[in-house]
């Protein structure tokens, strides 16, 4: 491998010539040997620093033209525009775990922006802290990195997985419309209830996140950025955070505004440890949603079976023919997973010792993931699984009328007591409720019918 001699305030360092970054990210890449394989820092993470590298550079451009001039501006804009895309990733190898500031995937970003718009222009331009970190520190780039790539990632990602989800139970609701089913509560029988209502009950929930999500995201589009080190804004113009901030919002077409205590966000995590929360809510819901499914599928003879769900792959290599709700697998196992992460961003956001909280990369890291995860679990649940669920109407109707619990509607004719009794009668005796309430001659055979209706009592 050919290399080239790259320096910083340490001293000289070896660095693989074809890489456009320098000296402190290959002091990273090779301190910090962790997790190497697959925890690099988030592609999110690279993708959100384009943007505000980008955006600073508009800002300084505004504020302090002698320093940014127009062809430094264009030369950063270039490189950062290819960041933005990805066409650099092989460029960003830093691990997430590193130091817990995020400063060296910051210099990895001034490095790799200085080097590709040096590249661009032809000439030695840029240097990558005095103009691609200009008016910056990473105190301030990485809590705005976090909140960039949160944001994008849950009106872009998450948010149009949960609606297609909601709308194909909106749609189910419609479809399963007059078909009574019995209710459980306590995993026992209990009274009827419309199947539509029962699909009701799970869009409604993934409704409610949804709402609890969009609330989170207001909080999550204040930046830091123009808080330098310790949140007092040393070394950038005045009015760089809100020029910054403006920047921010037209690159992405999102409105983002500035912090209005820098000290706060510099040190807390709040606002990722809300909208995490949420995140939590969504994963609790969707277990719940997933373990109805699969327990209404269980069988195909020997459980509830009243709902058919595609079948995709054989689930058995044993037992021929077997075929297993494997969606609703992935969907519980994600869930736990995302249950686990919110425990790291609360620790995370716990450690803002002072001026700085020095948790951010696995702060965000966690978060990042949890987003992943249900965006895609969603998808696939959806495409895999809900839109094919069919309900079994001749199950149902055997298992409502079979139930024990439809004597609830004998209580106002017979009252608590004697109704308990013809339940507990029929059950012992294996007859019918209307034979154990003729026998017990609480009503005659005729009353019964004439107050008895299961599908009206929904």
């Amino acid at each position: 491998m050919d290399f080239r001699i790259e320096h910083d305030s340490m001293g000289e360092v070896k660095v693989p010539a074809e890489k456009y970054w320098a000296a402190q990210t290959q002091r990273s890449f090779e301190n910090f040997k962790i997790g190497v394989d697959n925890e690099t820092m988030p592609r999110e993470i690279t993708h959100a620093f384009g943007i505000l590298k980008k955006a600073s550079a508009v800002a300084n451009n505004k504020l302090k033209p002698e320093k940014m001039t127009e062809e430094k501006l264009i030369a950063i804009s270039k490189a950062c525009d290819e960041v933005i895309s990805g066409r650099l990733n092989e460029h960003f190898p830093l691990v997430v775990w590193q130091t817990g500031s995020g400063t060296q995937s910051n210099m990895n970003v001034n490095e790799v922006v200085a080097n590709r718009g040096n590249e661009i222009a032809g000439k030695k331009l840029l240097h990558p802290n005095d103009d691609i970190n200009m008016s910056q520190s990473s105190n301030d780039t990485f809590p705005t990195a976090m909140h960039i790539a949160a944001v994008l990632g849950l009106e872009d990602n998450l948010l149009p997985a949960l609606e297609l989800l909601i709308s194909t139970f909106k749609r189910l609701e419609i479809e399963n419309e007059g078909i009574v089913k019995s209710g459980r509560t306590h995993l026992q029988d209990a009274t009827p209830i419309a199947f539509s209502q029962e699909i009701s009950g799970w869009r409604a929930s993934l409704e409610k996140d949804k709402q609890l999500i969009e609330l989170s995201l207001a909080p999550l589009k204040e930046l830091a950025l123009g808080g330098t080190a310790v949140g007092t804004g040393l070394n950038a113009p005045l009015d760089f955070d809100v020029e910054v901030a403006n920047a921010v919002s037209e690159i992405t077409g999102k409105t983002f505004v500035t912090a209005q205590n820098k000290f706060h966000a510099l040190t807390s995590k709040d606002e990722l440890v809300f909208a995490h929360g949420a995140l939590k809510a969504l994963a609790g819901d969707l277990m719940k949603i997933a373990n109805d499914i699969r327990w209404l599928a269980s069988g195909p003879r020997d459980g509830l079976g009243e709902i058919f769900i595609p079948e995709n792959e054989p689930g058995s290599s044993i037992m021929p023919g077997k075929v297993n709700p494997t969606q609703c697998e992935a969907v519980t196992m994600v869930a736990v997973q995302v249950m686990g992460n919110d425990v790291a961003v609360g620790m995370a956001a716990s450690q803002g010792n002072f001026e700085l909280n020095v948790f951010m990369p696995v702060c965000i890291y966690n978060f990042i993931q949890s987003v992943r995860l249900l965006s895609d679990a969603m998808i696939s649940f959806n495409n895999n699984c809900v839109v094919g669920i069919k309900a079994n109407k001749e199950k149902m109707y055997h298992n409502l009328h079979n139930s024990l619990m439809l004597v609830t509607a004998l209580n106002p004719y017979i009252g608590y007591e004697n109704a308990a009794k013809t339940a507990k009668k029929a059950y012992k005796e294996n007859i019918s409720l209307k034979e154990a309430c003729v026998e017990l001659g609480f009503l005659t055979a005729e009353k019964f019918d004439e107050v008895f209706h299961p599908e009206q009592m929904i």
